[in-house]
């Protein structure tokens, strides 16, 4: 069985886990143009490789960040948001 380290409640099933998107840079809503909104809504970089992405444990509700190999699916490390977002 596959496991992932969730911060909050140690390693679980990765059944227990929801992905929510890679984690990216939110451009600012008071400047941004309809071109950077379009960027930041619809493009994304599907080449694989390390990417911190969001994940959520469902059974707690825990949401925190992962850090992850794409091309290898392989998790490197997993932070609560608050360590990675400041």
């Amino acid at each position: 069985m596959k496991l992932m380290n969730c911060p909050l409640n140690g390693p679980r099933p990765v059944l227990e886990f929801a992905f929510g998107g890679e984690l990216r840079a939110m451009p600012d809503p008071d400047r941004a143009s309809d071109a950077q909104w379009a960027d930041y809504v619809w493009n994304r970089n599907g080449a694989p490789g390390v990417k911190r992405e969001w994940w959520c444990h469902v059974p707690s509700g825990f949401w925190f960040i992962a850090e992850r190999d794409t091309l290898r699916d392989v998790v490197i490390a997993t932070y609560p948001c608050e360590a990675v977002l400041r």
